[in-house]
């Protein structure tokens, strides 16, 4: 024990004097000198605001560049990290009337560059500096036009110079999101600037991000819908720029958007509902929508399993259970211990739901969030399906996982069946647990059997099935203590156990992003016995 501390104790040593040496390094001017070699560089291609529309909210009222306070913008020093982010990156540019002062906007762009020019480590981080120069170069008709060429030059070698830094760094990113909005960055300064060494970097590491992002199926392995959305929305801005430029479209990326779109369709185009599974908030994707519509992109998927998720609908009725395993710990930054849990909707009124997903790593609801204890499944002893640990950048990352297996679907007409068992709890608590949801469509009644299967090192513990519901969503227990009335928007149901303890508790819900409110949970509580257990529970339509 002694000598594994101690050789823990010199690995951090050597990572913490590596990383300062490398800080120095990336502030001398021989660094500086390396990533200002700039290849001749003329601004020719600019690309329609329409094909960046995927990634920016447009205000429909305009602002005139005018309006800010061009003298100061940057002297405030005691700005919040958030808003930092938001004025270094330049996307305010987006929210700019074009018909406003090119001279004022350059002259914002002028003194920025003046006191930035050189790498330094807030406003040259991978995210803040891709957005910057994909700003930049998007608002070229503000950013860039009708200057003289002395400010072009600046321009241009300023936006060489970010990206040479970019591509000097970007492999060290651990974060997969920056990655991808780099990877944009540099791609698009390529095509804007006819720049092949930018061009083939940006293509080779688009490629490189395919390869070790995405599992065989063509889903990102982190399992997050979220970012399947995030991937398909810059995939597609990739592939308009260079069509829009006439350059070549790559076979592997037609290829991984036709996957995804298949993926997109079935968890979010064909349900227009949020799916609280890993990560995910409530979100719309109208806008989106329509820009697939734009560019003619239509996606169409008849498959019911989408990377472990199993999603059965009709037009009235949808349900979504999660029937896949933990993602390996570097894609699990973001992940959810849901096992077999399950979210159901009775026309567009969500009845059950998961929690949904606090998503600032450092904040303590971040680690309730991710708890198996959130969502819609069986827990035991308050525990959570698999372990989680903080890296060294803040997250909870998976380090003891799970694996999901004998996943049988019926998918007929007037019934609906998913069946399927998890070993999280085997090697704690000698516990499988196997879930088998039935519905009768044309009853609209939901049967739930929840087995837990004992093995040889069984132990006794305490257990609860939770069924979260919505905030709105008002309850009633009856005095048998084994029904509770819920009232819908535009139903009502009534929930049925004969098996363990019932009753209504308050929690909190996460669905929309960085907030929480309460909510309140149906749950089955009880204690494990050593025979196999099954606990049986129901809601009808009234």
């Amino acid at each position: 024990m002694f000598f594994k501390s101690s050789f823990n104790y010199i690995n951090e040593f050597f990572f913490i004097f590596k990383n300062q040496i490398r800080k120095i390094y990336l502030n001398s001017s021989i660094y500086n000198k390396k990533i200002s070699k700039i290849d001749e560089n003329v601004l020719i291609y600019q690309p329609s605001l329409k094909i960046l529309s995927s990634l920016i909210k447009y205000e429909k009222q305009k602002k005139k560049i005018e309006d800010f306070n061009v003298q100061s913008i940057w002297e405030n020093k005691n700005l919040n990290y958030r808003n930092f982010r938001k004025l270094h990156s330049f996307y305010w540019l987006f929210s700019i009337d074009l018909k406003s002062s090119n001279k004022v906007t350059q002259s914002i762009i002028e003194n920025w560059i003046a006191k930035n020019q050189n790498y330094e480590t807030k406003s040259w981080e991978t995210d803040i500096l891709s957005k910057r120069v994909i700003a930049w170069i998007s608002n070229s008709k503000i950013t860039h036009d009708g200057s003289d060429n002395k400010y072009k030059n600046i321009f241009n070698e300023m936006v060489s110079k970010q990206v040479n830094h970019l591509m000097n760094e970007i492999d060290r990113s651990s974060n997969l999101n920056d990655k991808m909005v780099g990877c944009t960055a540099i791609t698009i300064s390529g095509i804007a600037y006819k720049n092949t060494r930018f061009l083939e970097y940006g293509l080779d590491l688009l490629k490189k991000i395919i390869n070790n992002s995405f599992d065989s199926n063509y889903y990102p392995k982190s399992r997050n819908i979220r970012q399947m959305i995030f991937y398909l929305k810059y995939f597609i801005l990739i592939r308009e720029l260079l069509k829009d430029s006439l350059n070549d479209i790559p076979e592997y990326l037609d290829e991984i958007i036709f996957y995804l779109g298949k993926s997109y369709d079935s968890l979010w185009g064909s349900l227009k509902q949020s799916l609280l599974f890993n990560g995910n908030n409530n979100s719309n994707n109208e806008d989106f929508d329509k820009y697939l519509t734009h560019f003619r992109y239509k996606f169409k998927s008849n498959n019911f399993d989408i990377s472990g998720y199993t999603i059965l609908k009709n037009k009235n009725s949808i349900i979504a259970m999660d029937t896949g395993r933990n993602p390996i710990k570097n894609y699990s930054e973001n992940y959810q211990s849901g096992p077999l849990s399950f979210e159901f909707f009775y026309k567009n009124n969500k009845l059950i739901t998961n929690s949904g997903y606090f998503q600032e790593h450092n904040h303590q609801l971040n680690r309730i969030s991710k708890s198996t204890a959130a969502h819609s499944t069986l827990i035991l002893d308050n525990s959570s399906a698999c372990n989680f640990k903080k890296n060294s950048s803040g997250s909870n990352i998976v380090i003891k996982g799970f694996k999901t297996f004998g996943n049988e679907v019926i998918y007929d007409k007037n019934y609906w069946n998913i069946k399927c068992s998890h070993d999280g709890y085997l090697s704690r608590y000698g516990v499988i647990h196997q879930r088998n949801l039935e519905f009768y469509t044309d009853k609209s009644i939901l049967f739930g059997k929840d087995k837990l299967i004992k093995k040889k090192n069984f132990k006794v513990s305490n257990f609860e099935i939770r069924f979260h519901l919505l905030p709105n969503i008002k309850v009633t227990k009856l005095q048998d203590n084994k029904t509770i009335l819920i009232e819908l928007e535009n139903s009502g149901w009534r929930f049925f156990s004969n098996d363990g303890l019932i009753g209504v508790e308050t929690g909190l819900y996460f669905g929309n992003k960085n907030k929480y409110t309460e909510n309140q949970n149906i749950f089955i509580s009880g204690i494990t016995q050593k025979e196999e257990q099954l606990i049986e529970w129901q809601f009808s339509k009234i």
